[in-house]
């Protein structure tokens, strides 16, 4: 019984890599595409192909007895990284981006979350991408001030534990520019040098926010010390370093795939949908094609009368513009006095757009735009 569960997986691992294989060589058909695209100035989305296709997928899907919808949901995934490349690589083109290599900046260490979000967003792009990790957001970003990297990769808000001051406070008190953002799920796991049991750990290290997102988890390990440390994956190197079989990290599967980790428990966070939003920073602005969803970050400060706030917002309001991010944070040696960071989903680009921000302008005190950039896609 044991041989024929073994032949079984083998035949379910060969139809895995055959799976990677042919998307591989997908993708490779997508970048012609998108090439084509960007010679013959044709449009990115063919939203009627898209329709015809997802039709053809479910009828194929129901001929071979493959459930519609788990079929048509892969292929929408699919469709969607199609879509993203594309959209980056019209972005790259007409911004003259055409290099083989670049380097980013990033806070933490190679299989932090942060270095997940700067490799994901440029991997597909650049032949080679170097990466370089700091101790502080300030760090990475002054490494991008001073050129010592070309783009910076900051965290700027979690769905459980919210905004992140610093890198608003980055963005406010220095000259650069959002060019992209990357939303990566947060899936946190215990890892450990060996695959121990999960009762023979005593001692477990990971960041503070990253210990606060598991305290479910932990509350079951009544006899392990938790103890914060300065980053996820600096936790899971230190775990690897010590080699002690008690001892374990908090930190991505990714963490434990670059540190040569096991993962010992999956998925312990109290909250299982965990994303983090992280934006691409530059010292320069992009332009965006008008056909690719945008967002716009932007500062804004209003004055200190009556319904101040409230005008700013309609000037939006009359454009028709959607503000989908709405933050405060307090002035530096202004007492009580507020900056507004605002996302809209606008490019400013569009006249129209760019109309209602001079207008804006007009009716705040002041108002800085970090720029427009593509929106990822969902």
């Amino acid at each position: 019984m044991k041989k024929e569960l073994e032949s079984i997986r083998k035949r379910l691992d060969d139809i895995d890599r055959s799976i990677i294989k042919s998307l591989a060589e997908r993708q490779g058909l997508v970048k012609e595409v998108s090439s084509f695209k960007l010679e013959t100035n044709t449009g990115i989305r063919d939203l009627e192909r898209e329709e015809k296709l997802l039709n053809k997928i479910r009828d194929i899907a129901a001929e071979v007895g493959l459930d519609r919808y788990y079929a048509e949901h892969l292929f929408r995934e699919i469709i969607t990284n199609s879509v993203r490349f594309q959209t980056h690589s019209l972005v790259d083109h007409q911004n003259k981006n055409d290099v083989n290599s670049i380097r980013v900046s990033y806070q933490g260490t190679d299989g932090a979350y942060s270095h997940l979000a700067a490799v994901r967003h440029f991997s597909e792009r650049f032949e080679h991408v170097d990466c370089y990790g700091y101790d502080t957001f300030e760090e990475a970003a002054k490494a991008v001030k001073e050129q010592h990297v070309d783009y910076a990769v900051l965290p700027i808000e979690n769905t459980t534990a919210g905004s992140i001051n610093d890198t608003y406070d980055i963005l406010g008190d220095s000259e650069l520019y959002i060019v992209g953002e990357e939303i990566i799920k947060v899936v946190h796991c215990l890892l450990a040098v060996e695959q121990v049991e999960v009762s023979q750990i005593r001692r477990i290290l990971s960041h503070p926010k990253a210990i606060e997102q598991c305290t479910h988890f932990l509350a079951k390990l009544p006899r392990c010390t938790v103890e914060s440390y300065l980053d996820t994956a600096i936790s899971a190197k230190k775990v690897l370093e010590d080699g002690d079989l008690s001892q374990a990290a908090i930190a991505g599967a990714h963490a434990a795939d670059h540190y040569g980790l096991h993962v010992i428990a999956h998925d312990i966070a109290n909250q299982k949908e965990n994303f983090t939003r992280f934006v691409v920073v530059s010292p320069n602005s992009v332009q965006v094609d008008l056909q690719i969803p945008c967002k716009t970050s932007l500062m804004m400060v209003t004055s200190h009368n009556e319904g101040s706030l409230v005008d700013c917002l309609n000037v939006l309001h009359k454009h028709g513009i959607n503000v989908c991010k709405l933050e405060s944070r307090p002035r530096i040696n202004e007492p009580f006095r507020y900056s507004f960071y605002i996302d809209i989903e606008s490019n400013s680009n569009d006249p129209d757009i760019a109309k209602a921000l001079e207008e804006l302008s007009d009716e705040a005190e002041e108002v800085k735009v970090f720029g427009s950039y593509a929106k990822q896609l969902s």
